[in-house]
């Protein structure tokens, strides 16, 4: 089976067929950089990140551009009330951002554009549109008309055309309450660029059509983002780009939201869960296992226990691999399993591949159980490779060094666990095998086994 992806604008899951062989490109849409990243707003980052790595796995060369927004009514808005300025309140956050992207194993974007650094680019696509009669100036303002686009509008989203409210504010110069913001006009104490309608900063659709087809081209495989961006955001990078003689995306992927009881996370409502204050509950490979195992389209519905659950579920694939690794050395990459490959196939289908992952583990446990090293080895191989695919392989060197559990606490448990393995071996040594024997159950009460081997005895945490 070859790669199929729910495209969204055609409402059903297409094979994926690379507009160039080999070449995979795609834009995801980024921050607006606003604040402090919550879970909601780093789940898309983490979506195109395993599709990333899955197309790279099965040998495409993928150019994956994902944008930030660095200019915005809600940055100016809270800059003034922060009594700082627009720019060092958007980089501050663009800094936030990166980081947690970089915390949760993001895989660095080919490029990282800001909206502010594209003006040019802008102002040729009003030209164009201009040119072709789908955008007029009004007063400093340049509008979209979607009248004159026609009823290609709402293919995306499913819009009717007697529907459509784009949530702006209305203006004199507007024709049509349809239209929608190309160009907003100067106003004072905000930051403007000069253009041939006079002074303003771009509207917030604009700037993704500009970006995406400056570094992709005109026409390019996937534009990416949450759910709540097809309309009316990306509805209307649509209809600009194809009004303006571009092919742009040939397939449009949405992630679902992550939801608290019930509604979005959201900071307008106040119910968000920063990624500093859920790096405090988890480690940053357990956070990602999280958001990553439900598929990219399911809601996830945030809870503590949940949480809970997987950071438990996580450290029993870490701790077979690290048991692995401890008895028989280190543990190389294998091959994924076929079944594991079927899932990704299947629109990113990261529930079942994670099934196959602990399948693997539940055989390589058996195996060092029975004594069998190299079927052990065998399966842990292929664990890293599927978990790497998904960005979650613990013992690649960024979640190695994490350790599993925090460095000082890890270092004094081995201290104290080699101290009584010590006293163990003595009282073994003179035959004093009650006193070994309550040493090792007082170990494995604390969740610590121990097994004894001809190279001397191995601890390891018990799963769970």
């Amino acid at each position: 089976m070859s790669l199929h992806l729910h495209d969204t604008a055609t409402r059903t899951t297409r094979e994926f067929h690379p507009r160039c062989r080999g070449v995979a490109s795609i834009y995801v849409c980024g921050a607006t950089v606003q604040g402090v990243p919550h879970v909601g707003h780093v789940r898309s980052g983490l979506n195109f990140d395993v599709l990333r790595r899955w197309l790279r796995h099965t040998g495409h060369d993928v150019r994956l551009v994902r944008n930030v927004t660095d200019i915005d009514d809600k940055i100016i808005t809270k800059a003034a009330e922060a009594g700082r300025p627009w720019w060092e309140w958007a980089a501050t956050h663009e800094r936030a951002f990166e980081q947690a992207y970089d915390q949760l194993g993001c895989l660095p974007p080919s490029a990282l554009p800001r909206a502010t650094g594209h003006i040019g680019q802008m102002i040729e696509l009003i030209q164009r549109l201009i040119d072709q009669g789908a955008a007029y100036a009004a007063g400093g303002d340049v509008y979209f008309s979607v009248a004159a686009y026609g009823e290609q509008y709402g293919r995306l989203s499913g819009q009717r055309m007697d529907e459509v409210q784009q949530g702006e504010t209305g203006t004199a110069g507007k024709r049509d309450p349809r239209d929608f913001t190309l160009w907003k006009a100067a106003k004072p104490g905000e930051p403007s660029w000069p253009t041939p309608w006079g002074g303003g900063r771009p509207g917030w659709h604009l700037e993704c059509s500009a970006m995406a087809t400056y570094y992709l081209g005109s026409e390019f495989d996937i534009h990416g983002g949450g759910l709540d961006l097809v309309f009316p955001h990306h509805e209307n990078e649509l209809a600009q780009s194809t009004a303006a003689g571009d092919g742009f995306a040939r397939y449009w992927l949405h992630n679902a939201w992550v939801t608290m009881s019930g509604e979005k996370m959201s900071k307008s409502l106040g119910n968000t869960l920063t990624i500093p204050s859920v790096l405090q509950r988890a480690r940053a490979a357990e956070v990602r296992y999280y958001l990553v195992t439900p598929h990219y389209r399911s809601t996830i519905e945030f809870s503590e226990e949940a949480l809970a659950e997987a950071v438990s579920t996580y450290r029993r694939i870490e701790s077979f691999l690290r048991r692995v690794a401890q008895r028989t050395g280190e543990v190389e990459h294998g091959e994924v399993r076929p079944e594991f490959a079927a899932a990704l196939d299947d629109d990113l289908s990261t529930p079942q591949a994670i099934a196959v992952v602990h399948n693997a583990v539940r055989e390589g446990n058996a195996a060092l159980d029975g004594g069998d090293d190299a079927g052990a080895r065998a399966a842990a191989a292929s664990v890293r490779t599927m978990t790497d695919v998904l960005g979650l392989d613990p013992l690649s060197p960024q979640w190695a060094e994490d350790g599993g559990a925090d460095d000082a606490a890890r270092r004094a448990l081995a201290e104290l666990v080699e101290g009584l393995l010590e006293q163990r071996q003595k009282a073994r040594a003179e035959r004093d095998f009650g006193t070994a024997d309550q040493i090792r159950d007082r170990l494995l009460a604390s969740g610590v086994a121990v097994e004894d081997t001809p190279d001397g005895p191995l601890w390891t945490l018990k799963d769970g």
